[in-house]
């Protein structure tokens, strides 16, 4: 496996596991309900920014998992 491979393997690896309370919005430090990879980077979005920069971040994004329904309280 060449380099760039492993690269883009990890990269499809982070993007498939859960987000945790470890996992920090890159805006603004608050825990992150959003990762966004792009161009083999990654993002981390709290929900408040995952929705200010969605309409311009989706379509570009390859992929978009969101974890935004565990802040819903059900009651």
């Amino acid at each position: 496996m060449t380099t760039l491979e492993q690269d883009r393997s990890e990269v499809s690896l982070a993007a498939d596991r859960a987000l945790s309370g470890l996992d920090r919005c890159d805006s603004c430090g608050a825990q992150a309900y959003v990762r966004v990879t792009l161009n083999d980077s990654e993002l981390l979005f709290c929900g408040h920014h995952a929705k200010k920069h969605e309409d311009k971040l989706r379509p570009l994004a390859d992929s978009w998992h969101d974890e935004t329904a565990c802040l819903v309280d059900a009651r």
